[in-house]
């Protein structure tokens, strides 16, 4: 259904009916701009790289061929428009290293998890995938809070399949490695235990 709408508003704009793109606008304004957000950490860059987005897929309608969802192809556009605008902006990411894990320490941190509160876990989780290479951290967003599919993901990445589920192998890892280092000092600290 939602298909069908959208290919309705982008045959209506490729004949001319210049209005039947704020549709398109309207319906994906918050995806584009909530993507930019998360890779660029400033409102102000992210309204201005979702205003191109949109003035990317206007201009490059015709080009888009029903293959994969209009959102998929829009959210492709949005995220190189977010890389490239990275690549412009000096920023040092701080990369953590990767530690060994086994399995009792995967269940140390889930019991870590399990005893903060669920508003304070949501913060730490967010500080945590902050600390994560850019690439990562939206391979994992893409994938468990945007919920694309593997197909989606390597669609809007230009990555093989196989390359992205390394990365979100890796990004998961690093990511546990993360919140052990970052919430197990919290915890001690809090509960004062030495």
């Amino acid at each position: 259904m939602t298909i069908i709408n959208d290919q309705t508003y982008i045959d209506k704009t490729l004949n001319g009916d210049v209005n039947a793109f704020s549709y398109l606008i309207e319906k994906y304004k918050v995806m584009v701009f909530s993507l930019a957000m998360k890779m660029l950490k400033n409102k102000e860059e992210a309204e201005e790289i979702a205003q191109d987005t949109f003035i990317k897929a206007y201009k490059g309608l015709k080009k888009f061929n029903g293959e994969s969802k209009f959102s998929t192809w829009l959210y492709k556009i949005a995220y190189r428009n977010c890389l490239d605008s990275l690549k412009k902006i000096t920023r040092n990411y701080n990369t953590e290293a990767i530690d060994e894990t086994n399995s009792n320490k995967i269940k140390e941190t889930t019991d870590i998890l399990e005893s903060i509160e669920r508003k304070e876990r949501a913060k730490v989780m967010k500080a945590c995938m902050e600390k994560l290479p850019e690439e990562e951290r939206s391979i994992l967003w893409s994938f468990y809070f945007e919920e694309l599919s593997l197909n989606e993901i390597t669609e809007v990445t230009g990555l093989s399949i196989a390359n992205v589920k390394v990365k979100l192998h890796r990004g998961r890892k690093r990511l546990l490695s993360i919140v052990k280092r970052n919430v197990e000092p919290e915890l001690i600290k809090h509960y004062g235990r030495k």
